[in-house]
């Protein structure tokens, strides 16, 4: 896909997620931006992945993409001008939105303003991410730390050793024995994740943390991701076997220290899982909410569309059982 010189330079800036070399990483050759320009200037861009089902354009945030959400030009205008820049802004990003079913969109934490996206029939649900906004000081945010973190950071010291390297694959493998036991199914094939580490890897904007025993055993490892502004621990999994040695704290507390010595923000990147949530919250991080947007544009067209899905997913259950 051929890129306006000037989009790029306007997402200079923008999360990492937002890039066009993400969005092809994540979804090759399904996306695309919705652009406002005042003149010849870019004042706002919006990136969108779109799938087409049922000879309909579903534009949907992509599995392995925590945020999108518009991207605005920077304004120095007082708060009342900026917001009515805002609407108009928005309510031509809307506009510039292709012809579609239904609109799923997560929002990054960033954009706090979606009142005139209610305006034209977005419905909104909150939802919350955990963040340490400021990580200048590891002595600080250590006694930020709960108790028990800190005795498993320890503990972990005493026998493990912590390694930055681009061994993506051990982190795939690990992810996957996590999700067996926590009961959950693996949601991405391991090409999609290798293409989207390659991605980063050429973009110089990923590491991979592992923590491992004097036996050359991978207790966990842990994934990070970011930007100008943000690390992001994106994925991450532990040996089953192993759980006990406190290696999940120590590479979290590992990646906090590396946004550290870059100077950046660290996103524990969300969750609405309870047990996941309260890890995230015992690392001193504070709890800061995002959106996500949806709008039904044909509701019969989205009523036949899950009818679609439940249906493919449960021909997908038995030929897997099949195939087993």
């Amino acid at each position: 896909m051929s890129l306006d010189p000037k989009l790029e330079t306007f997402l200079a800036d923008a999360p990492i997620f937002s890039q066009p070399w993400w969005l092809e990483a994540a979804a090759p050759g399904r996306w695309d931006y919705a652009i406002v320009r005042r003149g010849e200037e870019i004042a706002a861009a919006m990136p969108y992945v779109w799938t087409r089902r049922l000879g309909q354009l579903f534009i949907e945030g992509p599995q392995k993409t925590p945020y999108l959400g518009p991207w605005l030009r920077k304004s120095t205008a007082k708060y009342a001008n900026r917001l009515s820049e805002e609407k108009d802004l928005f309510t031509e990003l809307i506009e510039a939105l292709p012809s579609h079913a239904a609109f799923s969109q997560n929002f990054h934490p960033g954009m706090t303003n979606w009142l005139p996206f209610y305006w034209k029939g977005f419905q909104q649900t909150t939802k919350y991410t955990y963040q340490i906004p400021d990580t200048s000081n590891p002595e600080t945010l250590w006694k930020e730390l709960r108790e028990n973190i800190r005795r498993d950071i320890k503990k972990a010291r005493r026998t493990l050793t912590v390694t930055e390297c681009d061994d993506f694959e051990t982190v795939i493998r690990l992810h996957k024995l996590t999700c067996e036991r926590q009961g959950f199914r693996f949601a991405h094939s391991d090409e999609e994740m290798m293409r989207l580490h390659s991605a980063c890897r050429e973009h110089d904007c990923s590491k991979v943390v592992v923590a491992g025993d004097a036996e050359g055993r991978v207790h966990a490892a842990g994934y990070f991701v970011w930007d100008s502004q943000t690390m992001y621990y994106y994925t991450s999994g532990a040996d089953p076997s192993l759980r006990n040695s406190g290696a999940g704290s120590m590479v979290i507390w590992a990646g906090i220290e590396l946004a550290s010595r870059m100077g950046l923000a660290f996103d524990f990147e969300g969750s609405m899982q309870e047990p996941i949530e309260r890890v995230f919250r015992a690392f001193g991080a504070r709890q800061v909410p995002y959106f996500s947007l949806e709008r039904v544009c044909q509701p019969r067209m989205v009523a036949l569309d899950r009818l679609f899905l439940q249906a493919r997913a449960r021909v997908g259950k038995v030929i897997k059982k099949y195939r087993t």
